[in-house]
């Protein structure tokens, strides 16, 4: 049985395809800070919460679980960007 339930995660995370790409991204984190650990650099976050585990995977799901770390919506184009494209695209096949 895996813990936390798939179910959890996948309603912090929105979608399968967020869940894998959040939680590895977030697992070479929190193995880039165990690596470093004694290099005193300080520039990468520590795990935020208190798990037995210690397989950065494992680590970063509770993280998700407990929305300690949530996905970053890509933001949209704004609209007078994609209509200037277009327009731009337009003379182009006209030339």
């Amino acid at each position: 049985m895996m813990v936390p339930p798939i179910e959890t995660l996948l309603e912090a995370a929105g979608s399968k395809f967020s869940l894998v790409s959040l939680g590895a991204k977030r697992a070479r984190q929190i193995n880039s800070y165990y690596s470093r650990l004694g290099d005193g650099l300080g520039s990468i976050v520590p795990p935020q919460v208190d798990s037995t585990s210690t397989k950065p995977l494992s680590i970063s799901f509770d993280e998700i679980a407990a929305h300690k770390i949530v996905p970053k919506e890509p933001e949209e184009p704004e609209e007078e960007v994609v209509v200037e494209s277009l327009v731009l695209e337009e003379e182009i096949q006209e030339d």
